[in-house]
């Protein structure tokens, strides 16, 4: 029978992740003690090892995040809809002027 898939904390991520760093314990050791899949803990290895420097990394340089496009398309078209319903009001009004 299959187990559930589980969700592990970050916490614990690191916790593996470290332990396998410090190589004192074989993979198999460390999987069995922490009931984890020995490529699992690789993974996690790896993925500490790959993102140690963002650590240390200062704002300077650090990559800036890059805006939701699919955000930014969506209001833009929901403001040219609004734009147009109120262009189309103000037309309809007496006395009314676009443009002032």
């Amino acid at each position: 029978m299959k187990r559930p898939r589980r969700n592990h904390a970050p916490a614990f991520k690191a916790k593996v992740a470290l332990a396998a760093l410090k190589g004192d314990r074989t993979l198999a050791e460390l999987a069995q003690q922490f009931d984890v899949h020995p490529n699992q803990i690789t993974q996690w290895k790896t993925q500490l090892l790959e993102r140690a420097t963002e650590l240390f990394a200062t704002a300077s340089d650090r990559p800036a995040a890059a805006p939701d496009v699919k955000a930014l398309h969506a209001k833009i078209g929901q403001l040219v809809l609004e734009n147009d319903f109120l262009a189309g009001a103000l037309g309809r009004l007496p006395d009314a002027s676009a443009k002032r």
